[in-house]
């Protein structure tokens, strides 16, 4: 059976690990990014771990999930965060595929999240999904039939940067807001709290912690039904480390979308946590190889 080396770049780890053919991945691993040391640095991090698995498969392909704004085209970084010096610009799949003789395929690490839920998870089958990644950051990415929508320069759904108020989504809704939050009006350095923490606290009843979710849910609610409004997805799917909370999570956001989306489009809209977790960049970014191979 054929198989692929396939890696996901965040800004603390790289995930990393071989997939068959039949979607089974039957390694994996991870090793920190150390962003700091820029972009040149990473691809050779990258190139090293690619290495260290030619030892003893012989993949059909190499498969890429990175952070930032991507030419899933040429497999070039348009644009990325600060948190990755030098980064933009940065040619992933040309100098993959000069240093290996394999052909790579590069996409970002949130529509490769999208992709995964769309064809094997949470979103399977939806004619129109919205997927959504909340933790440090707030990430988003549309499936129209199965397809990522990428938009006129590949930086459609980038929803982190949509404007609320006097500020953002991402700095309003994500996990990192909300550790922040809590840790302040406890008169606590954030370094002691987490977004596991404050959840446990929550199941405690700690009125700080409650507070804090509810606010993060009802700014999630908010920014989703709006674009829900624009898109009119017939599935939402909630990934990020802080969406493991299901179960504490799942009924306030649904009160929060009912609340900011008229009965109609609300009705039509189903909301979902996601399957794959912390598998998805990897199973994305292969799957995002085969639908490219596969329309060549």
């Amino acid at each position: 059976m054929k198989e692929y080396i396939s890696v996901d770049i965040g800004g603390t780890f790289i995930k990393h690990g071989v997939i068959r053919d039949d979607g089974i991945i039957i390694s994996k691993g991870q090793s920190k990014t150390h962003a700091e040391q820029g972009g040149k640095a990473l691809l050779e991090n990258v190139k090293t771990i690619i290495e260290h698995y030619l030892t003893d498969n012989k993949p059909e392909g190499i498969c890429i999930s990175t952070a930032g704004i991507i030419d899933p085209i040429r497999g070039e970084v348009l644009h990325a965060n600060p948190n990755i010096p030098n980064y933009k610009g940065t040619k992933i799949k040309e100098e993959i595929e000069s240093a290996f003789k394999i052909p790579c395929e590069v996409e970002n690490d949130v529509n490769c999240a999208g992709l995964a839920e769309y064809i094997s998870g949470a979103a399977k089958g939806a004619s129109v999904a919205l997927c959504l990644t909340i933790g440090t950051g707030i990430g988003g990415c549309v499936l129209i039939d199965g397809k990522v929508f990428h938009g006129f320069s590949n930086s459609a759904c980038e929803i982190g940067y949509m404007h609320m108020g006097d500020s953002n989504f991402e700095n309003l809704g994500a996990s990192s807001r909300l550790v922040s939050k809590v840790a302040t009006r406890k008169g606590d350095k954030e370094e002691e709290w987490n977004g596991y923490r404050v959840f446990e606290a929550a199941k405690n009843q700690d009125k700080i912690a409650i507070q804090a979710i509810d606010e993060m849910v009802d700014t999630l609610g908010l920014g989703i039904a709006n674009i829900c409004y624009v898109i009119n997805p017939e599935v939402v799917v909630l990934g990020g480390g802080i969406m493991a909370q299901e179960d504490f999570l799942r009924d306030k956001l649904e009160k929060s979308l009912s609340k900011y989306l008229i009965p109609y489009v609300r009705g039509a809209t189903r909301l979902e946590f996601a399957k794959h977790q912390n598998d998805a960049g990897l199973l994305g970014a292969y799957y995002n190889f085969k639908q490219r191979h596969s329309s060549n």
